[in-house]
């Protein structure tokens, strides 16, 4: 059972329930994902419960939504962007240390404290990344990305600073959440990711991850209700004035990582400061695969599409160059 968010044609936000490639039915009472959510906590459902009791309304071309650019990110904070936090996790893939290895070795060219870092961090979940169930196990690597500003919906471009060395896509699954009255994380569910970083910035040095996560990102179409498949296969690829630049198979899900989805969560909501009523969260699970690890050099116009079968419609942004200039501090 998957979800979308779109504007109608008279740019009110809806909430379509997915009834095939070609079809949305709008729900009826409701104008977010988030409201959603929020009526199935109230009412101790779960959203497949809260769905089968919500109205449908007409049902919409969903290829229509999308060549009149009408298609949403499937969960935001309505309101307030301010309140979502976008978040994730790296090394958490099998493979994926060996990318980060590799990438950084291209800068070093020797195998260096820094690649001993990056392995030690990984093998780590490994040996503990997957604990027992109501157990908590080893932390993993984690990233603050930005806030709901920083999302572009599918179809939109994905604009790079001007200041930035490279716009890269990263293939990923994101969790979606939102924050109970209570204080309590629920997990709405999951989408493909695209969570979009400046890779020449982190290869300079591991110690600048945290300035090349400072990136856009993209999430959608489609929401996926419910559990998670433990192996998911899908494919990236970079498309250049028409033409198919790269692509190269990917794949996801519990069985193909290091880490469970539970101890994730675990070592993200355990701080209390990512438990305040109303926010929600986006976390992204991270990847082994980079087209950057293949030596691709991304130019403006590119596009980049995401996709797996079991989440429907394939994500797409095109890169852009912003051109921006950087504010001077001034004094008071």
């Amino acid at each position: 059972m998957r979800l979308i968010q779109f504007l109608t044609t008279g740019q009110q936000r809806a909430v379509g329930l997915v009834r095939d490639s070609e079809h949305i039915d709008r729900l009826a009472g409701v104008s977010s994902t988030y409201e959603l959510a929020q009526l199935a906590i109230t009412a101790q459902r779960s959203l497949a419960e809260q769905l089968a009791v919500q109205p449908l309304a007409e049902s919409v071309s969903y290829q229509q939504l999308i060549d009149e650019q009408r298609i949403l990110p499937p969960f935001d904070h309505p309101q307030d962007p301010a309140h979502m936090l976008i978040s994730g996790t790296g090394l958490t893939h099998l493979g994926s240390a060996d990318t980060r290895a590799t990438m950084h070795a291209q800068a070093s060219g020797k195998a260096d404290a820094e690649l001993t870092d990056t392995m030690r961090m990984f093998r780590l979940g490994l040996e503990g990344g997957k604990p027992a169930a109501g157990e908590m196990g080893v932390q993993p690597e984690w990233f603050y990305k930005g806030d709901g500003s920083i999302v572009v919906a599918p179809g939109a471009p994905l604009q790079s600073p001007a200041f930035a060395l490279d716009g890269g896509e990263e293939p990923e699954i994101a969790g979606l959440y939102l924050i109970a009255q209570d204080g309590q994380p629920w997990r709405v569910g999951f989408a493909v990711g695209n969570e979009f970083s400046d890779h020449v910035t982190e290869r300079q040095n591991y110690l600048y991850l945290a300035h090349s996560k400072l990136r856009q990102c993209a999430f959608g179409p489609e929401l996926l209700i419910g559990e998670l498949p433990s192996h998911l296969a899908g494919y990236s690829r970079i498309w250049r004035r028409g033409e198919l630049l790269w692509e190269k198979p990917f794949v996801s899900g519990e069985a193909n990582m290091s880490h469970s989805i539970a101890n994730l969560e675990a070592h993200h909501f355990k701080y209390a400061l990512f438990c305040r009523p109303g926010d929600a969260h986006v976390h992204f699970f991270g990847t082994a695969t980079l087209s950057f690890g293949d030596g691709v050099v991304t130019q403006a116009g590119d596009q980049f599409e995401i996709g797996i079968p079991e989440f429907g419609r394939p994500l797409r942004n095109t890169l852009q160059l912003q051109s921006q200039t950087i504010p001077k501090v001034k004094i008071l």
